[in-house]
């Protein structure tokens, strides 16, 4: 694709209204301190029970198949009666091709259907390609799509390409949500994710994401930090407001509560609703199941 210089200015200048030269040992030191001061006040039942409610719970194995998804679906559907006294999570989490198989199972409202798609989890394919593959899981019942940047792309400084190919996935996607995930593993420093953040939500993202899950490190509070922060310098400057979602390595009811306390504390109480806030994980579920309930449960 080449490059329209007028087209990469116009990212540059975007980009040039924020700071992007940020200094990674002092965000390390941010965030801890604000981790330690702060998280103790937010573990209780209450915290729990909403984290609880913005799961986006997650299938994406190899060995997925159709009676294994019906299986997954099924035990969203019974959740509503066996814990009548707790909301349901906020979506279930498929590759697109059982985006149908989800939309035939699902019984209960309020539950969205979540799909990864354009090439997940490496992004490596013709665009021609990642508008289909997004196309077809809409139609096939999708109410949000996962997409990943193209990593390699953002790198080599070519925002235009990257930019471009988010604009035409959210064209596909019109009034469904779409979530880009910025693999910040992959992007290496603080620096670098501030930048990604605001060019995704610039070109079009309802949602910026930590990860696919797929690659070590994914999620860190370091990189949620830096997440919520443009997040809330992009808010100041356009008057939308982005959702966040961290996901991969969420492994701790520990884990969710940091998250938790970054956007309370960086973004405010506005944000802490499951339209603005996600967390991509499904190990989670148990654990804080576990912990609300006061004993171990295996529900999921």
């Amino acid at each position: 694709m080449e490059k329209n210089d007028t087209n990469q200015n116009r990212y540059l200048a975007t980009l040039a209204k924020y700071n992007t030269q940020l200094d990674d040992a002092k965000v390390q030191a941010q965030v801890l301190a604000l981790i330690e001061k702060k998280v103790p006040e937010n573990n209780n039942e209450e915290v729990k029970k909403f984290l609880f409610n913005c799961i986006d719970l997650t299938t994406l194995n190899s060995t997925d198949s159709d009676e294994s998804v019906m299986h997954f679906t099924e035990k969203v559907n019974l959740f509503d009666t066996e814990y009548p006294d707790l909301k349901n999570v906020a979506a279930i989490c498929v590759y697109p091709n059982f985006a149908e198989v989800v939309k035939d199972t699902l019984e209960v409202d309020g539950v969205k259907i979540a799909c990864v798609s354009a090439g997940f989890p490496s992004s490596q394919t013709f665009i021609e390609v990642k508008i289909a593959e997004t196309a077809m899981a809409i139609m096939e019942g999708a109410d949000e799509i996962d997409i990943v940047i193209s990593i390699g792309k953002f790198l080599s400084g070519d925002y235009e390409t990257m930019c471009e190919e988010i604009q035409e996935l959210k064209d596909v996607c019109k009034e469904n949500h779409l979530k880009v995930i910025l693999e910040t593993g992959e992007l290496k420093s603080a620096s670098n994710i501030k930048k990604a953040s605001i060019l995704s939500m610039y070109a079009g993202a309802d949602f910026i994401k930590t990860s696919t899950g797929k690659q070590q490190p994914a999620a860190t509070v370091e990189a949620a930090y830096v997440m919520c922060q443009a997040i809330k310098e992009y808010h100041e400057h356009t008057g939308r407001k982005i959702g966040f979602k961290p996901a991969g390595g969420i492994n701790t009811v520990n884990d969710a509560l940091a998250y938790y306390t970054i956007v309370k504390e960086v973004l405010g109480k506005e944000w802490l609703t499951n339209e603005l806030f996600r967390l991509g994980t499904s190990r989670l579920a148990n654990l804080l199941l576990s912990e609300i309930k006061g004993e171990e449960i295996k529900f999921f």
